[in-house]
């Protein structure tokens, strides 16, 4: 019993880190997946103040990227995805 009271004690049974990781350690990793959510959500939603959507259009000639409801154009509709996957086939052909 002696040897293994000793061991603790000396730190070499291998559990000095366990108390701190299963405890107040935990948290640290926690409040990291937190914050990466939190700084992922302000880096891709809409740059129009007091806005919560996710922005996926940019504005053209500036680095702000809104949602669909702020863009200029509105939302873009099939036709128009069509209109302009020709328009870029025919600028490949030449």
């Amino acid at each position: 019993m002696l040897p293994l009271s000793l061991g603790h004690i000396l730190g070499t049974d291998g559990r000095e880190w366990y108390s701190f990781w299963s405890g107040a350690g935990a948290d640290i990793g926690q409040l990291a997946i937190v914050g990466a959510s939190f700084g992922l959500y302000r880096k891709h939603r809409c740059h129009v103040h007091r806005c919560w959507r996710i922005g996926k259009s940019p504005i053209e000639g500036t680095p702000w990227v809104v949602c669909h409801h702020h863009h200029p154009q509105g939302r873009p509709t099939a036709a128009d995805m069509a209109a302009l996957r020709q328009d870029q086939e025919d600028a490949a052909r030449g």
